[in-house]
């Protein structure tokens, strides 16, 4: 991981060279949760000018890191990352709590983002989400691989979307995605251990043959239906 992310970074200068501000790391790299299967690599490049010359400029780079399986990294403005912070309040908010300078200085320290803006778009996606995970449980084959990866690839999401949850609330941010899954599991006096149980198969601490894979999913949507539920509750309450 730091090899090719240290590589990035040298391509990024030599293409991006005085235009090129600043390079961050976030997500579950930069939260010590990368796990090569199943995480991404996400990167985000702050430049001083975002046209079509600057962006052309950047493609060698890109197009390289794509190449090696990543995703390609977003690229802002300064001026564009604080007018954005309103519509990505979620995304903001954690790459602010959670990233690692790769190059320049740490402009997420100084990111103002608008809570109560973060509040209804927790609202809005983890009620999205849920509705993206029923459908994919109703169109998904009835074999064990496709609903097991219909929970190894949404974990990761919800997990963060009940970490924002809890903040949202007015909880301590919970560190990892464990905490935040026990965290809101507790909350709203639902189990967690359907979660939890796909966490262990990402990590390889468990083998996907020892799962009931359907009494699994049967807890993990129930969770997901609670949580919605739970904070739609407490969020049209005022509490």
């Amino acid at each position: 991981m730091e090899k090719a992310l240290g590589k990035l970074v040298e391509k990024l200068k030599s293409s991006g060279g005085a235009n090129l501000e600043a390079v961050v790391l976030y997500g579950s790299a930069a939260a010590g949760e990368y796990h090569a299967k199943h995480s991404d690599l996400n990167v985000l490049c702050l430049v001083s000018r975002a046209g079509t010359k600057e962006l052309d400029a950047l493609h060698p780079a890109i197009e390289w890191w794509a190449r090696q399986g990543h995703p390609a990294p977003f690229v802002f403005t300064r001026e564009e990352l604080r007018e954005s912070a309103d519509i990505f309040a979620i995304e903001l908010l954690d790459m602010k709590q959670q990233h690692r300078m790769l190059l320049g200085e740490d402009f997420l320290a100084t990111l103002d983002v608008p809570m109560n803006l973060h509040r209804l778009q927790v609202e809005r996606e983890l009620r999205a989400a849920w509705v993206r995970l029923r459908r994919g449980f109703l169109l998904a084959p009835r074999h064990r691989p496709a609903l097991l990866d219909l929970m190894l690839t949404s974990v990761s999401a919800f997990a963060a979307l009940f970490r924002h949850a809890l903040i949202a609330l007015g909880e301590p941010p919970p560190q990892g995605k464990r905490a935040a899954i026990e965290r809101v599991a507790s909350l709203c006096k639902e189990s967690a251990e359907s979660f939890l149980t796909i966490l262990d198969i990402r990590e390889g601490k468990l083998r996907e043959a020892q799962v009931d894979v359907r009494a699994t999913l049967a807890g993990y949507l129930d969770l997901v239906e609670r949580v919605t539920q739970e904070v739609d509750r407490r969020f049209a309450s005022g509490r």
